[in-house]
């Protein structure tokens, strides 16, 4: 190929690699960015709206806790079902058809009549979260080169909390004149508006054309690559197919069984403590008599932190290593939090304590997805950090519920903070279990 040469790293083809980016590979991953952002505010819009959707039904905490939930429930599914849509008929389908149910659910949620109609939207726009994440993680890693690859990665990452930064700043404007409703309405225009983005400035990956090799796929790839500015393809490259195909129970044998089991306890653990602070806060502070845009703009200043925090481990891992800096990262999680929990009524130290506990929670975060990274072997990566993530995404969806049964029996918020603060700290035993060659490699 003129201009560059097909290269074979140890994951497979990697077509872009050494080339330079293109303008239309960095809007590519931009748009991964915006995507990400968008996740964050569609997870988020049930927490901006839970003060009014709780004083408009009468409901309790026990109840809203399960509604708060419904949408990460519908993350797992998503992610278990459609979690290899990507790779089965391709990253651009899969992106679209994603944001189209995205779109209708977070629609259909402003006709919502009562907690089950409710349930049952959030439920979808879940499904099309799960599904978009695997999604997004491929096109921002294929569209990019290896020089830029890991920036591009980050910030797609970090899209998550400015994208609930940027949607809550609006949701609190919105909540200030109008019904909860209103952050769905804006929720599924935003969503909405991604889809011709996607259809005219993200083509189809051309690594995954060259990995899977479709009728046609030497065409589609000298299509792309002429659009993005490079050398076209002679022929496809040779794909060795009889390497073996690695499975979930690949993770569970012996030698690697541990791993699979103490990264997964540590995403679980941490992403309880981490879901309890973005779920539940709006609902804390308007509890404390403040206006539902009121409390939004805590929530706000929670993912203002988390992506301060999230930038600042970034760079600090290339001084010091990650494991101590991802232990560190989850004892201060689980300090913020339940420091947290003694709840001021000073709406500034409300947000104030908010927003150290979005950055230490989120720095926790891109910690442990780093981790799962490093810990599993080559073979077994996708594998093994698809299974960790899509087990504690179950954490997720428990964290809305267990703080609300707690506080329904009657348990102030000091106490509940304090339990679910106690995330984070599982999440740092299990590291610190990690054997020393697996240590080592984090």
């Amino acid at each position: 190929m003129a201009g560059g040469t097909i290269d074979q790293d140890e994951a497979g083809v990697d077509i872009l690699g050494p080339l330079p980016m293109s303008r239309l590979q960095i809007a590519a991953v931009a748009i991964t960015v915006g995507l990400n952002g968008l996740d964050g505010f569609d997870v988020l819009a049930i927490s901006f709206a839970s003060p009014g959707i709780a004083s408009d039904w009468q409901i309790d905490r026990a109840a809203l806790g399960f509604v708060l939930s419904m949408e990460l429930i519908g993350m797992a599914i998503g992610s278990i079902l459609l979690g290899n849509l990507a790779d089965r008929i391709g990253r651009r389908p899969t992106m679209l058809g994603c944001l189209i149910v995205m779109t209708l659910g977070m629609a259909m949620a402003t006709t919502a009549r009562d907690v089950t109609s409710l349930s049952i939207w959030r439920v979808l726009t879940g499904l099309g979260i799960g599904g978009m994440l695997a999604a997004t993680n491929a096109v921002a890693a294929e569209f990019s080169n290896r020089r830029r690859r890991s920036l591009c990665l980050a910030l797609m990452v970090i899209g998550y909390p400015l994208g609930a930064v940027i949607g809550g700043a609006v949701a609190a404007q919105l909540l200030d004149g109008g019904h909860w409703r209103v952050v769905f309405e804006f929720g599924a225009i935003v969503t909405a508006l991604f889809i011709p983005l996607v259809w005219f400035f993200v083509p189809e990956s051309v690594d995954y054309l060259a990995k899977k090799q479709p009728v046609n796929a030497l065409a589609q790839i000298n299509q792309t690559l002429a659009r993005i500015g490079h050398s076209a393809l002679e022929a496809l490259p040779k794909i060795d197919t009889s390497e073996a195909k690695t499975s979930i129970a690949a993770l569970f044998k012996p030698g690697l069984v541990l791993t699979t089991l103490l990264v997964t306890i540590a995403y679980f653990g941490h992403i309880t403590t981490f879901y309890f602070i973005l779920k539940w806060t709006p609902k804390i502070v308007a509890d404390m008599g403040f206006a539902p845009g009121l409390a939004a703009g805590v929530l706000v200043w929670a993912n203002v932190g988390g992506a301060l925090g999230g930038a600042l481990f970034g760079l600090l891992t290339l001084k010091f290593g990650l494991k101590p800096l991802t232990l560190a990262a989850l004892l201060l999680s689980a300090i913020m939090v339940a420091v947290f929990g003694r709840g001021p009524e000073d709406l500034t130290q409300l947000a104030l304590m908010a927003g150290a506990a979005g950055f230490f929670t989120e720095a926790a975060i891109v910690g442990l997805y780093s981790v799962l990274a490093q810990v599993f072997p080559t073979q077994v990566r996708g594998s093994g950090t698809g299974f960790a993530i899509g087990v504690g995404r179950g954490g997720a969806a428990l964290a809305p519920i267990l703080a609300g049964l707690l506080f329904q029996a009657g348990y102030g918020l000091q106490a509940v903070a304090i339990v679910m603060a106690t995330g984070s700290l599982i999440a740092a035993a299990s590291l610190l279990f990690l054997r020393n060659t697996e240590a080592a490699r984090a």
